[in-house]
């Protein structure tokens, strides 16, 4: 796969993309297995069900408050630093439903991937013009004891409306080699060459810091570096 192209992706590009030199030979990455998952990424037949399940959802948008377990401290603008810093990635064919893929950092291999229930182009537009409050929740299942992020389905908020559902699955081959063209970068915004015909590749990282309130609750702030305006975006994950 060609190297990336970085692209202004509305009114508030990151100052400190950094994309590869696409005049160089590409040559092959090995991501770095998750310190704590290291050979225990499998494609398991309940998440190739669920995620069949998901694809036939129609997406949907009624209106709908934010969930009550998600308003308070958890919302404002001043939250509390001191969370751990990880590397976060929207992409996916703009006329296509948005992934979210969570690292380490930017050489390693995703410890979640989640299909999320709105198209990518949209999301960027709402991103480019403002605040953006992702939120994900699920029910606890008390015979089962999975950690947050291994929780397979989620209902899903984006402020407030709820959009449809997002679905946990095990990075693809496909997955990988985004994440691989995009190992150099460790913030910005571009697109990747596909002949997909649901629209080019879209692409946003950036570092998010990862708190977590409980065993029930994480949230990740996305960064902006050193300090600068531009677009926000919050992702709560909640299981009430």
């Amino acid at each position: 796969m060609p190297s990336p192209k970085t692209l202004p992706m509305g009114p508030s590009k990151p100052r400190n993309a950094v994309a590869p030199d696409s005049s160089l030979p590409a040559a092959p990455v090995l991501l770095q297995q998750p310190s704590h998952k290291k050979g225990q990424w499998k494609s398991t037949k309940l998440f190739r069900r669920v995620k069949s399940v998901f694809r036939s959802f129609p997406v949907i948008n009624p209106p709908c408050k934010m969930p009550v377990s998600l308003h308070g401290n958890r919302l404002h603008e001043g939250h509390i630093h001191g969370g751990k810093q990880m590397t976060g990635t929207l992409f996916g064919n703009r006329k296509a439903r948005v992934n979210l893929a969570i690292q380490e950092n930017p050489r390693g291999v995703p410890l979640l991937v989640l299909e999320l229930s709105i198209q990518t182009g949209k999301l960027l537009q709402d991103m480019g013009s403002g605040l953006v409050r992702i939120a994900l929740e699920c029910e606890k299942n008390h015979s089962e004891k999975l950690k947050l992020i291994d929780e397979p389905i989620w209902t899903m908020y984006c402020n407030g409306r709820k959009v449809g559902y997002a679905v946990k699955r095990g990075p693809t081959e496909d997955d990988l080699k985004v994440m691989q063209n995009l190992h150099a970068v460790s913030m910005g915004a571009g697109v990747l060459p596909t002949e997909s015909s649901e629209g080019e590749l879209t692409y946003m990282r950036a570092f998010f810091e990862r708190t977590i309130g409980s065993k029930d609750s994480e949230t990740y702030y996305m960064m902006n570096p050193n300090g600068t305006s531009g677009p926000e975006l919050s992702i709560f994950f909640v299981r009430i």
